[in-house]
């Protein structure tokens, strides 16, 4: 089945972009568009796409606020939301991350890593561009108030592997390649991690790595 899309940008001709790419992709249909906050939240309440493509800079609300209304920790049926802007500042990826966002990235990305986010939000994964990975990794670790939580039960030999993997930016197939083990077995060592470690999506389980010194 194709990955449902509404593409929310105030800029005509990027949107337009956006929705040419990611339209030519043969598991991927573009359900809607929005020009602004406001219209983003309405064609995402009415549409209830897989995933929802949305600007930070944009009129009425904008892309933190929409999507805290959409993916926040508060939201019952959250959207898996990706971020998407041409600022590369920390506050904006902070934001971001804290209102729900799985996915932040640079409209200079390119079109290969879109379309990467995109598949990774639809699959309740999180995709942050490379270039601000580990940045945003040491601010949130500078920034956190509390220690880092203790896991629930002790981590075993093969999730610390992953988390450690998985805090470097490998993707689930790449950290499958390391291991030598299956994909499926991935997914279910970073479910357990993300139950042990009482955290939400990818960027939480690598933020308690860098916490913790295990990278």
């Amino acid at each position: 089945m194709s990955i449902r899309v509404v593409v929310a940008d105030d800029q005509d001709l990027v949107r337009t972009g956006l929705v040419m790419i990611l339209g030519a992709q043969p598991d991927i249909e573009v359900v809607g568009e929005a020009s602004d906050g406001i219209q983003a939240l309405e064609v995402s309440a009415r549409l209830r796409p897989d995933v929802l493509l949305v600007d930070i800079r944009m009129p009425g609300l904008d892309g933190v606020e929409v999507t805290r209304r959409l993916a926040g920790p508060d939201v019952a049926d959250p959207l898996a939301v990706v971020v998407i802007t041409t600022f590369d500042l920390d506050e904006y990826v902070l934001g971001a991350l804290r209102a729900g966002a799985r996915g932040f990235l640079l409209k200079d990305a390119g079109p290969d890593l879109l379309i990467q986010a995109v598949h990774a939000a639809a699959k309740g994964d999180a995709l942050i561009a490379p270039n601000v990975t580990r940045r945003l990794l040491t601010t949130l670790v500078d920034h956190a108030v509390q220690a880092p939580t203790q896991p629930i039960d002790p981590l075993t030999e093969r999730e610390e592997e992953v988390l450690v993997l998985l805090a470097r930016g490998r993707t689930n197939a790449e950290i499958a390649s390391e291991l030598f083990i299956g994909l499926s077995t991935v997914k279910s060592h970073i479910a357990s991690l993300m139950t042990k470690l009482g955290v939400r999506n990818r960027v939480e389980i690598a933020m308690w790595a860098y916490q913790t010194k295990r990278v």
